[in-house]
């Protein structure tokens, strides 16, 4: 069944161009992130992080700038790997997170849409089925058909929303930016999103925006330095419009 379990999660940034008064003078200063560790600087980004998400559960990943909710985002999306701990996702993983992750930057759009959809285990009709339906999505017009590293930052939300959205995963993990594409695109979009999120059998999402929150999510986790401070219904978590 699809869930996501994980048990003393730990995830790790070496930084190799401090010397060593430079390490002294942050380890000193007490910051509690920062370890020495072969005379470099470690950054703890995720600290002993034990949490089990079941099937029908939307998750908000709340906490400031620099708390790791989107370093957890991207460890639960494989693009990291953790340094302890154990986690497990049973389940189709799909991610709103990175607009051009996992494309061939030397392929065209066109060409990157089959690609996932063979990988996907679809046929080459249906992927290039597929194509043409994110194709007039996306709106991209005879750009499809340029490589991906010549598109701009919009284009390839555009394109990465409408290849992510096309196919709704088992686990769908989100990050908020993605919602921040220009106006005209996202109202159209927001009924395909919609339809994503409540088909999705698990939602985690990273966000700022306690609308989000309470539109689409049942549970909070909060994180803050790297570890969890709180998790719960989110009328628990967020009580009185917080």
């Amino acid at each position: 069944m699809t869930h996501i379990e994980a048990e003393g999660l730990a995830i790790e940034f070496p930084l190799y161009h401090h010397n060593a008064r430079s390490l002294k003078k942050r380890l000193l200063a007490g910051h509690g992130r920062l370890k020495a560790e072969d005379s470099r600087v470690v950054v703890a980004a995720l600290r002993g992080l034990s949490f089990r998400i079941e099937r029908g559960e939307r998750v908000a990943l709340i906490g400031p700038n620099g708390a790791g909710k989107s370093t957890l985002l991207r460890t639960l999306a494989g693009i990291y790997e953790p340094v302890a701990g154990r986690l497990i996702l049973e389940g189709e993983v799909g991610s709103l997170i990175d607009a051009l992750a996992g494309m061939d930057p030397l392929l065209t759009g066109r060409e990157n849409i089959v690609l996932r959809g063979l990988y996907r285990g679809m046929t080459e009709m249906a992927a290039s089925r597929l194509a043409t339906e994110i194709v007039d999505f996306a709106g991209l017009g005879e750009f499809i058909d340029l490589p991906v590293r010549g598109y701009s930052s919009g284009m390839g939300v555009r394109l990465g929303f409408a290849l992510a959205t096309a196919m709704a995963p088992d686990i769908l993990l989100m990050d908020e930016w993605f919602l921040a594409g220009d106006a005209d695109f996202m109202a159209r979009a927001e009924e395909r999103l919609t339809r994503l999120v409540t088909g999705s059998e698990i939602l985690v999402i990273a966000t700022h925006d306690m609308t989000i929150v309470r539109k689409w999510c049942t549970r909070v986790i909060r994180l803050e330095g790297g570890a969890i401070v709180a998790d719960g219904p989110v009328a628990k978590i967020l009580p009185d419009g917080g």
